[in-house]
């Protein structure tokens, strides 16, 4: 059984400590869930200190293909590190990533919040269809394109992103050229949108500010993310 583990998301980092957080060894200073968590910690996704991970001597990384760059995960097998690489751009595959991990890799008993999980994303969409675009940054501005998995659990709440069939994953956009759409969704992370920054670009659409963990965290935050997720989108529409 794995030991030791370093984590290279957010996300991971915190399905491991709600089973087993002793097994945490390292966690990068994005990892702020569970508060409290008493790791080291090994700077950021993008530039993890590959020499301070190999000293933990961990018995397994783990990583995102979207959230970490090849570069440095190849720098950790080159140290002989064990790295595990999730794949997730849609809730089954969240579901069934974490599940690979938590029981098949790890050997830990499967908790209940992957059920729940499944059960709170079952429910039906949570408002009428509508067209949104989904900011995620700006200056310059970037949106949700193709295949990922915040614009999946969108669509799961009855939301199309109107950049869905952009030949990129997260395309710069000229706001003179942009889509049509209902609304606009402004999540908080990675760029932390407010009711004073973001909305007053899109006039004329209503804009729904929702928490960006509950729209792109895979973990025990997919319970209640349904519900948060989409109190935020009702409220913007009505």
């Amino acid at each position: 059984m794995k030991r030791r583990v370093v984590s290279l998301v957010p996300s991971l980092t915190e399905a491991v400590a709600s089973v087993a957080p002793e097994l945490l060894v390292g966690a990068t200073d994005w990892c702020t869930h569970p508060a409290g968590l008493d790791v080291v910690r090994i700077k950021g996704t993008k530039n993890p200190d590959v020499p301070r991970i190999v000293a933990l001597a961990p018995d397994l990384v783990i990583a995102n293909e979207e959230e970490n760059r090849p570069a440095d995960l190849d720098a950790l097998r080159a140290a002989g590190l064990d790295v595990l690489v999730t794949h997730i751009r849609t809730l089954p595959q969240a579901l069934a990533e974490l599940d690979r991990l938590l029981t098949g890799v790890l050997g830990l008993p499967r908790p209940s919040w992957l059920d729940e999980a499944a059960e709170a994303w079952a429910a039906p969409p949570a408002l009428a269809p509508c067209r949104a675009i989904v900011p995620i940054w700006r200056r310059p501005w970037m949106v949700l394109g193709a295949d990922t998995f915040a614009g999946d659990l969108l669509a799961r709440l009855g939301v199309r992103n109107v950049y869905a069939d952009h030949a990129e994953r997260y395309p710069r956009i000229v706001l003179d050229a942009r889509r049509a759409a209902d609304l606009v969704v402004l999540p908080d992370e990675p760029y932390r949108f407010t009711a004073e920054d973001g909305p007053e670009a899109f006039p004329g659409l209503p804009a729904a500010l929702v928490d960006g963990r509950a729209l792109t965290w895979y973990g025990p935050s997919l319970v209640a993310a349904p519900a948060r997720l989409g109190s935020a989108l009702r409220a913007a529409v009505r």
